[in-house]
């Protein structure tokens, strides 16, 4: 089933990917009541990091923030896979983003952004949300950047 939503992210020239598997015990996304929340979606493409390290070392702060994107092209199918149809997203509530940053790294912000601003792109003013951009020592697979995100749902 695809609706506007999707046909947007088509119209951005970007393929809503398959659901990344769970790398350990945990759901892509649970729904409770109205609410989706994802779990903390990696930029895997195809299941593949396309790059590994810390931001502000071996990663860029330009190259994080494109990953910070695919991450929220992650959650957002993850949260169609619990929805059904990415059209019942009434907004998007909060986004958290935690960016594998070198020691000196301080433009967290700045990646985050990455995802914020395709789910803007994409949803338009259903996409503005409440956020927290977290410098962290390491994610799984030495990804550097992962993004969860909470959805609130029309009534199906």
């Amino acid at each position: 089933m695809s609706g506007a939503v999707e046909a947007r992210i088509a119209e951005l020239g970007l393929k809503l990917p398959e659901v990344v598997p769970p790398l350990a015990a945990y759901q892509p996304a649970v729904q409770s009541g109205v609410y989706v929340y994802t779990s903390g979606q990696l930029p895997m493409v195809d299941g593949k990091l396309p790059v590994t390290g810390k931001v502000g070392a071996e990663v860029t702060a330009e190259e994080a923030k494109a990953l910070a994107a695919t991450c929220a092209l992650n959650a957002l199918a993850a949260v169609k896979s619990v929805a059904g149809d990415l059209d019942r997203i009434k907004r998007v509530v909060k986004v958290v983003g935690f960016v594998a940053s070198a020691a000196d790294f301080t433009g967290q912000p700045g990646v985050v952004n990455g995802a914020s601003e395709l789910l803007g792109e994409i949803l338009g003013e259903k996409g503005v949300h409440a956020r927290s951009a977290v410098g962290v020592t390491v994610l799984p697979l030495d990804a550097p950047v992962e993004v969860e995100v909470q959805v609130e749902l029309t009534e199906a």
